[in-house]
């Protein structure tokens, strides 16, 4: 089971702010520490160091810009041996611009021992440079799942001597689709490793890579709690007639990317959603009748941009967490204020600014009541009838979801339809987005101009070296 350690209460968290000559780090990289002007630690490395260099399996939330890199690289480099010309430490990154910046950044840390090589394997490079740099010997290795999985089964990369492991930015991987390549390439590793792994969120997948691959790993959460600036709350007087009408100018004076609407009743969702369509707005929904299959796909969907807006009753968005949520609609007002919190705390994640948009009938004034005083706040309300969108086009999400017949029984991996289309089929990057793979299907989503033509190249061409049938999700 894994530890959490309270920020408030941590004594490694009372340790922001104390200095790095306080950790049993060698005199030599002291003295890089130093030369850097690396001084004070920040909270995530105070929370963590003393953790990891105890040799403990770390799970740690910590956003880009905290300070996580040297968390994870004094440790691997403490525990390094030189003079051993074998792999013994290794980081898997989402992109190969993270890999880049933690490539360099251990680099720097590692100035204090001359002949320590640290090589970065990502996809979009040539391999054979790859490979003959690995035949050379190196001490870590820095990349992206895809590029990792290759150099093992082409037996380029061995991790016989592998004695750390760190997952970084281990969300976006997964938001990414790289699950089982992560899977992969952790089985390859030895039993006896220390794992690191830091996440900026904690979705489901972040739980399960630690059961299956963590031993009693010691949890750290030190991010910052939602700041009340960065969810915009506003409440709207509606009439119960005029309430999923309400939703659609809502919806087009804001013009979020992605909301998600909550709605108390099932029936309310449904009746929701045929609104919604009738003004030209593409909307999904969740309910408990849902299969799997079909559950998964309208989370696809949503999740990678390819739906403007997700209504859900709270029992059907359980376990729900959407990176860059713009906006939370509350259609109905819960009776619970709890629920109430949890539901707007959806958006407004990391760095991003998000608003909480609530519509309250006349039978809805103690509800509000209960939630004002459980948050602290004095409800700001605004006038329905005052709204005027400027812009009254229909809200079409900016990426469509295009279904691929294949996936992991096909042994058909992210990186295979992004090659399909970055390759042959001419496309950029920019122009694809979050690939998903599931047993039976893949799921691509690119930029709605381009969707047309993506169906027809990829039905063209191949996937993994064989023909594909592929179709796109829309209504």
């Amino acid at each position: 089971m894994t530890k959490t350690i309270p920020p408030s209460s941590s004594p490694a968290a009372d340790a922001a702010g104390r200095f790095f000559n306080e950790l049993p780090l060698a005199p030599a990289m002291l003295a890089t520490l130093q030369q850097l002007e690396y001084l004070t630690m920040t909270p995530i490395q105070a929370a963590s160091l003393p953790v990891t260099l105890a040799g403990r399996d770390l799970i740690a939330q910590a956003k880009t810009g905290s300070g996580k890199t040297a968390a994870f690289a004094l440790p691997l480099l403490t525990k390094l041996n030189p003079r051993r010309f074998a792999v013994q430490a290794m980081v898997l990154c989402p992109t190969r611009e993270l890999a880049d910046q933690v490539t360099q950044e251990i680099r720097r840390l590692a100035r204090f021992t001359d002949n320590i090589k640290i090589l970065s394997l990502c996809g979009g490079s040539v391999m054979r440079p790859q490979r003959e740099s690995l035949e050379h010997g190196a001490h870590i290795v820095v990349g992206t799942p895809g590029r990792i999985m290759d150099h093992l089964e082409r037996g380029s990369l061995k991790l016989d001597a592998l004695d750390t492991l760190v997952l970084d930015e281990a969300d976006r991987m997964l938001d990414m689709g790289f699950y089982d390549d992560i899977a992969f390439v952790v089985k390859q590793c030895p039993a006896q490793r220390q794992t690191l792994l830091f996440s900026a969120t904690y979705p489901e997948g972040i739980a399960r890579l630690a059961r299956q691959f963590m031993r009693d790993p010691q949890e750290v959460k030190l991010l910052e709690q939602h700041k009340e600036n960065k969810i915009r709350q506003r409440f709207y007087k509606v009439e119960n007639e005029n309430r999923l009408q309400a939703v659609a100018q809502l919806l087009k004076l804001y013009r979020p990317v992605s909301a998600l609407a909550f709605c108390n009743t099932k029936q309310q969702c449904r009746s929701l959603l045929e609104v919604l369509h009738a003004q030209g707005i593409k909307a999904l929904t969740l309910n408990g009748d849902m299969e799997q299959r079909e559950r998964d796909q309208v989370l696809i969907q949503f999740a990678n941009r390819s739906c403007s807006v997700l209504v859900a009753t709270d029992v059907a968005a359980r376990g729900l967490d959407i990176a860059q949520l713009e906006a939370v609609i509350n259609v109905d007002v819960t009776p619970d204020p709890e629920i109430h919190i949890h539901r707007i705390g959806r958006t407004g994640r990391a760095d991003e600014d998000g608003w909480a948009l609530n519509l309250c009938g006349p039978a809805d004034r103690n509800r509000i009541i209960n939630i004002a005083r459980m948050m602290h706040i004095e409800p700001e309300w605004h006038d329905l009838a005052a709204l005027q969108s400027s812009d009254d086009s229909a809200l079409v999400p900016p990426m469509v979801t295009l279904q691929i017949l294949g996936g992991r029984k096909e042994k058909i991996r992210p990186g295979d339809v992004l090659g399909a289309l970055t390759g042959e089929a001419g496309f950029t990057r920019e122009q694809v987005g979050k690939i998903t793979v599931t047993d039976q299907y893949t799921y691509v989503a690119v930029v709605r101009n381009v969707a047309r033509e993506a169906v027809r190249k990829l039905s063209a061409g191949k996937v993994k070296g064989k023909m594909v049938k592929v179709r796109a999700l829309e209504d």
